[in-house]
């Protein structure tokens, strides 16, 4: 395996995600499953989500994530 490009380390690549608009607005982003176990891993990705109280939820290959702390209610 190749090592990854520089702009694709973990921590710089979190803290692109983080500086999103809409995370930063604690809005939601989502991001490709096979993106976050290449470049962070998924169980890095589950410890900064849970230290940072955001919900995720995983559909179709994406990570549904909620950056805020507020209840997520399922409508249908």
């Amino acid at each position: 395996m190749t090592a990854l490009p520089h702009h694709l380390d973990a921590d710089i690549w979190l803290l692109h995600m983080f500086s999103s608009q809409a995370a930063r607005e604690g809005g939601v982003i989502r991001r490709k499953v096979r993106d976050v176990d290449r470049i962070v891993g998924r169980d890095a990705f589950v410890t900064e989500m849970r230290r940072r109280g955001y919900r995720v939820y995983e559909n179709a290959g994406q990570f549904v994530i909620f950056c805020n702390r507020e209840a997520v209610r399922r409508v249908v």
